[in-house]
């Protein structure tokens, strides 16, 4: 089918699910998940398809291990889709929701209002989890979607599309087209294009494919393209608090977004040699003097550097890092409360390992993605983020001319 059609498609949809009740949304949802769960097991032989393909891409180097080991879908992230789409199901509906009430007269009354953003264009790379997710979200928060996934996850993710449009299928109010797939570059190319009928792009991959999509749309673009996540290890640090949430950044899924790269240790900081140590025999490569502290290696190597100062830390992670997530471990309150306040990323945390950057694990039910932009939505991007807001003013016949001359007056009054 022609791109323009398939947006055509989804923009007509996405006005028919904008008035779709709650109950009907969460129905969908459910659905979905039943379904996903009584055919996981055809999912894992499509999956176990792609992953075939994808071994030989990375004995030939065309393929990044970090991405092949994001392809693989093993029982810990089934089990974690499934339940991140029942857990959409039983949050809040984000749309319709009254943000504000202003009467501006007796009979003048101003709301603001939670609303879709539209038509979603998702360009993602393996992970074949992301089209339940994000599907998900979508449903809740009435928005349609483009799917664009990576050549290779194509077989997972046709399999997981054709199962939750199938569930779909089987609801009779719920409109066609909310969730459509391409596959082609082709259809990446024009997707670009389609600022007439897409309201929001959100790629989901590397450097050169977020720059990439950046460079060539009008569309407005959320995302990140780097996640160079850092850890200030301070001079009043616990050793075993230490070890274990470095540890846990760097190991727990190295080719995460969320993993961290840069660790900063005070000077002064007397477990340098034993947190490198333990480190080391947690299978880490350190590396003191890289050829870029912006680099993301999405393996278990880490940079390290010594630092004088709280100060010190903040301004190298202000200058290196990509406004991801970066944490600081330490005892002193007041520099916890500097280091959180002064680093510009769009998750600070204090004594806790940089892989909680999740949607899921924030409660969101799952993310689209995270975000380091400073507008509309920031940091994991759960259902508010995939809403925007109108306004609705109730009148009775008033007119601006009225208030122009004085004859009547304003009293901006909240309820």
């Amino acid at each position: 089918m022609d791109f323009t059609q398939i947006a055509k498609d989804a923009k007509e949809a996405s006005l028919k699910i904008a008035d779709l009740s709650t109950e009907i949304k969460n129905q969908a949802l459910l659905k979905i998940a039943d379904k996903i769960e009584n055919s996981a097991q055809e999912i894992f032989e499509a999956n176990k398809e792609d992953l075939i393909s994808a071994e030989k891409l990375v004995e030939t180097g065309t393929l990044l291990k970090s991405t092949f080991n994001r392809l693989k879908l093993d029982e810990n992230k089934m089990r974690d889709m499934i339940q991140g789409i029942r857990d959409i199901a039983k949050l809040d509906d984000p749309v319709n929701k009254k943000l504000l009430v202003r009467e501006l007269d007796s009979d003048l009354t101003l709301y603001k209002v939670s609303c879709p953003i539209g038509v979603l264009g998702i360009i993602f790379e393996a992970r074949p989890d992301v089209i339940a997710q994000i599907s998900s979200l979508a449903i809740k928060s009435a928005n349609a979607v483009i799917l664009k996934g990576g050549k290779e996850s194509i077989n997972t993710n046709k399999k997981i599309m054709s199962i939750i449009n199938s569930a779909l299928e089987e609801i009779e109010e719920f409109p066609k087209n909310v969730i459509q797939q391409v596959f082609t570059r082709d259809d990446v190319a024009e997707m670009l294009k389609c600022d007439k009928y897409i309201n929001l792009i959100i790629p989901r991959g590397g450097n050169k494919l977020v720059k990439f999509i950046k460079e060539n749309t009008k569309i407005p673009v959320l995302g990140h393209a780097d996640g160079i996540c850092h850890i200030f290890v301070d001079e009043t640090a616990d050793l075993d608090m230490a070890i274990k949430i470095v540890t846990d950044a760097k190991t727990q899924y190295p080719s995460a977004c969320n993993s961290v790269e840069t660790l900063l240790i005070h000077e002064n900081f007397k477990g340098k040699d034993n947190l490198l140590a333990a480190l080391q025999l947690s299978e880490i490569q350190l590396i003191a003097e890289p050829e870029s502290w912006s680099h993301e290696y999405g393996d278990k190597i880490l940079s390290f550097k010594t630092v004088k100062s709280v100060d010190e830390a903040i301004e190298h992670i202000n200058t290196y890092g990509s406004g991801h997530t970066d944490s600081i471990i330490t005892n002193n309150v007041e520099n916890a409360e500097k280091f959180m306040n002064k680093v510009d990323s769009a998750g600070v945390y204090f004594n806790a390992s940089t892989r909680f950057a999740d949607g899921f694990r924030y409660g969101f039910g799952a993310e689209v993605g995270i975000s380091t932009n400073k507008t509309h939505a920031r940091g994991p991007v759960g259902l508010e983020g995939l809403t925007i807001y109108k306004y609705k003013l109730i009148g009775n016949g008033n007119i601006v001319s009225d208030y122009a001359t004085g004859a009547k007056q304003f009293h901006h009054k909240d309820i």
